[in-house]
């Protein structure tokens, strides 16, 4: 029994308490919004330390025995997916300092960022799927909030798409879980492990499998359920795009990840036949999403639809269902989390520099600011997969899963994205990087210095943490790659998860 468990949940509760009961206080809100961020990360390696040192750990909250009781349990995937959460809140909590206008801050902008990560937290440790359905529902009410702050049109449009197929999700996820639970009577996952495949009617197993499907994939914004994410992430200030597009819609994908490696498993052919469907959706959520990137002018709306494209190659992963696919699945998230957010932060600069993120009024960044044009290369060619950075090892990854299997169309596939990725890089950086200076730029554009007596370097600040930790993960792979198989094998072999939660069997 591990109490250090409940920490990611009651560091982020804690501090948006306090944040809440401070709320005139802007000074003290932006303290504790950044401080809370950094507890959180320190509480996490720590708990890091016991699940890399020990193996998995679980706690039983109120000693009620699993599979009676609320069950939190951290292994080697909860652990890589929290250490994100927290690295992502520290800079967005950073990046929020000059982002983020004193009306958000009014009327709740930090308390509710710290809910969004408390949601995201409890999704990864619980051991319930019933209270992974709850932990949804957090995460649900504060984004919607947060993507509704500023009340602009734009952004109310944005989040009432968003809120709706989100509850959508929600209701197929719940109807779900009652199938489950009529069929098994638990709600444990470990337990739920045991006893599904023990369910004579494998037919209905398989339907309650494609419910998980459809709900998740939607939270994860695969083919063809992702049409809301490029109609709302673009909407909202840049550190709330920033940590939706970043992390949010990675929570379903590891949702996926975990029922389709623990519960979903229980024959051959019905494995197989969703699997199949797997493969056949992140194929078309890698093409369709890149495509969209490639149709668009606007900085936020090429990055929303790299979103989709990306997840597919996640998808792609889990649908090997090797312990070399599922590794390159989880390093591809952990990859995408820093790229896709750094992206984001640096669309945010360039329009405070230029006063616009449509790529036509867009240019001249690289030669009154080289050293973000710098930045940004190092993340958009991350993206694409440029060996040394952090995208090449993940793509890298996943094409030996595909090759070692035989699977050559959707490894081909996966190879023709990574290069229709590069070139809608290649179309931001030739507006608005190398582009010529539009007549209507502001006329600070050019004056201000990016580490001026100004608050711009507020901004640089999380985007060069971000842009190190790219360049590490690509120059120091090994150690990374080696923990997210060390999770893959945990995934494929779910005894091991099962007798930490359960005792031996």
């Amino acid at each position: 029994m591990n109490g250090m468990l409940v920490l990611p949940v009651a560091i982020p509760l804690i501090t948006a308490t306090l944040a809440l009961l401070f709320r005139k206080s802007s000074v003290l809100q932006r303290w504790f919004g950044v401080l809370g961020m950094v507890v959180l990360l320190g509480s996490v390696m720590m708990l890091f330390r016991d699940v890399y040192t020990d193996g998995i750990q679980v706690l039983q909250l109120g000693d009620w025995a699993a599979p009676f009781g609320i069950t939190l349990v951290a292994d080697m995937l909860t652990m890589l997916m929290l250490g994100i959460s927290a690295i992502m809140g520290v800079v967005i909590g950073i990046y929020s300092l000059f982002d983020i206008d004193k009306e958000r801050e009014r009327f709740g902008y930090y308390p509710l960022l710290h809910i969004l990560i408390m949601g995201v937290n409890g999704s990864f440790l619980t051991g319930d799927i019933f209270n992974l359905y709850v932990w949804f529902e957090v995460m649900l009410i504060a984004s919607f909030i947060l993507l509704a702050l500023g009340n602009s049109k734009n952004q109310l449009q944005g989040a009432l798409k968003y809120v709706f197929i989100n509850l959508f999700s929600s209701l197929i996820f719940l109807f779900g879980v009652a199938m489950l639970y009529g069929m098994t009577g638990t709600l444990n996952m470990a337990d739920l492990a045991v006893r599904l495949p023990q369910v004579e009617n494998t037919g209905l197993v398989t339907t309650t499998a494609m419910l998980f499907m459809v709900s998740f994939g939607i939270k994860a914004a695969v083919f063809p359920l992702f049409f809301w994410l490029p109609a709302s992430y673009h909407t909202p200030p840049v550190a709330i795009s920033a940590i939706f597009g970043g992390l949010l819609t990675k929570v379903g994908v590891y949702a996926l990840i975990r029922v389709f490696t623990l519960l979903f498993t229980q024959d051959s052919a019905h494995n197989e036949y969703l699997h199949t469907i797997l493969l056949w959706v992140g194929g078309f959520t890698m093409v369709i999403g890149v495509l969209g990137a490639a149709s668009h002018m606007e900085f936020r709306k090429i990055l929303s639809f790299h979103i989709v494209s990306q997840i597919g190659y996640m998808i792609m992963g889990l649908a090997f269902n090797t312990a070399m696919g599922i590794m390159g699945a989880i390093f591809y998230v952990l990859h995408n989390i820093l790229a896709k957010s750094n992206l984001f932060l640096i669309s945010g600069i360039a329009q405070r520099l230029l006063g616009t993120f449509e790529l036509k009024k867009m240019g001249g960044l690289y030669k009154h600011y080289p050293f973000l044009a710098v930045l940004f290369l190092i993340s958009a060619f991350a993206l694409a997969g440029f060996p040394p950075l952090s995208g090449f090892w993940a793509k890298l990854s996943l094409v030996k899963a595909g090759l070692s299997i035989e699977q050559y169309v959707i490894t081909g596939v996966a190879i023709l994205v990574g290069l229709l990725t590069l070139f809608s890089m290649t179309k931001i950086w030739l507006s608005a990087f190398w582009g010529t200076v539009p007549e209507e730029t502001p006329a600070h554009f050019g004056k201000i210095k990016l580490f001026g007596a100004g608050k711009l370097y507020i901004l640089m600040i999380p985007v060069m943490i971000i842009a190190g930790l790219i360049i590490a993960v690509g120059l120091y792979a090994q150690p990374l790659l080696e923990l997210c198989m060390t999770a893959a094998e945990q995934l494929l072999d779910p005894s091991v998860y099962i007798e930490a939660v359960l005792g031996p069997q």
